[in-house]
């Protein structure tokens, strides 16, 4: 082991508001001079306009892949003011995915602390800035121009949320904005008039009752609908004539992203898709992931893979490109919520088994 602590090390990542892109540039300052500071090779290329870092530990003709991204979802200022209680870590990314991406960094500076381990192999890490950017287009993001301009990988890991299981499935997104219309009246006489907020939110239930909202698949009870965003009225005494109203649809991976779509498009609400993002799912027989399942098993009891992300990931920007690759990351719970937080003992289980899969994976090239 190098002696890197990841836990102080997830504790600086998350103090850093990286919702923000002066807090975003501000954090792959840091961890460029963090990685200077343990001599792991690295870039920092600009994609739209924000810095991301690829680092590099070992060479050779395999490549194992590890992505992650310092990037969040805006929350409280004192989100930001990580603490420690009961043995857990809280603050914004904590879980999602700053955790994930301490444990990374302390697991190249281990390997690169033994590099004889990786003989024939590299383990290269991709730090995104923008993975929960609502981008149109996947292919906009800086995971996939960091796939395309590097070599591809033979099996990349996606160090989002999943309490130490191997995630195999995760849902597709469906990003869907509404233009609802109403009539206007004066905010005394509502009922001369039609409510488009109200209209609205009864859509919105509308769209959770269509036949798609029902499937069940192996790995997950069902989709979900999301109100996401809702924005309507432009005085408290005028009934609003117009809302407009972004719905976030997380399909399964068993159903046709254009069939949603066209379930959604029977309600006549003027639906446009803003974004998607495809679902991911790879075989768990996959030679890579029964090794990752061998490594993990012999660091934690219980289940090891099989899991079903419900939330969307850049995983899918490996698969559509042939690498095979799954999510994978510690325990902890509250991603997005007011209460994000990480189970500090799986941060060193997580890099233990990131340690030890990099070596298998190249014992097992070699071999």
């Amino acid at each position: 082991m190098s002696g890197v602590d990841d836990l102080a090390l997830a504790e600086s990542l998350i103090a850093y508001d990286t919702s923000t892109e002066e807090g975003i540039r501000s954090a792959v300052g840091f961890l460029q001079g963090w990685l200077e500071g343990q001599g792991i090779a690295h870039q920092v290329v600009d994609v739209n306009g924000r810095p991301a870092i690829v680092a590099t530990v070992g060479a050779g003709l395999r490549t194992l892949i590890l992505s992650s991204h310092v990037d969040v979802v805006p929350g409280h200022r004192d989100q930001f003011e990580p603490r420690r209680e009961n043995g857990y870590l809280f603050g914004r990314g904590a879980y999602d995915m700053k955790g994930a991406l301490a444990a990374m960094l302390a697991a190249l500076a281990d390997l690169a602390a033994a590099p004889e381990g990786l003989a024939g192999a590299c383990v290269r890490l991709l730090i995104a800035p923008d993975e929960e950017s609502d981008a149109a287009s996947i292919e906009d993001k800086a995971t996939a121009r960091l796939a395309d301009a590097g070599a591809p990988g033979d099996f990349a890991i996606c160090g989002e949320p999943t309490d130490l299981q191997i995630g195999v499935q995760a849902k597709g997104a469906l990003v869907v904005r509404f233009e609802v219309r109403g009539r206007a009246a004066h905010g005394s006489t509502p009922w001369l008039g039609e409510n488009a907020v109200l209209k609205a939110i009864d859509l919105y239930g509308r769209i959770g009752a269509l036949p798609f909202a029902s499937e069940r698949s192996e790995l997950f009870e069902g989709p979900s609908v999301s109100l996401g965003r809702i924005a309507g009225g432009k005085a408290v005494n005028a009934v609003p004539d117009q809302c407009r109203m972004d719905v976030d649809i997380r399909h399964l991976p068993t159903q046709d992203p254009d069939e949603v779509m066209r379930q959604v498009r029977t309600l006549d609400a003027g639906a446009t898709l803003l974004y998607q993002v495809p679902a991911a799912q790879l075989n768990p027989h996959n030679d890579h992931v029964q090794l990752l399942r061998h490594v993990v098993r012999k660091h934690r009891e219980g289940k090891a893979i099989g899991v079903g992300r419900h939330g969307a990931s850049d995983a899918v920007l490996f698969l559509q490109r042939g690498v095979p690759c799954v999510e994978f990351g510690p325990a902890g719970a509250g991603h997005h919520g007011p209460d994000e937080h990480l189970e500090i003992a799986s941060l060193a289980t997580y890099r233990r088994i990131l340690v030890g899969f990099a070596r298998v994976f190249a014992e097992a090239g070699s071999g």
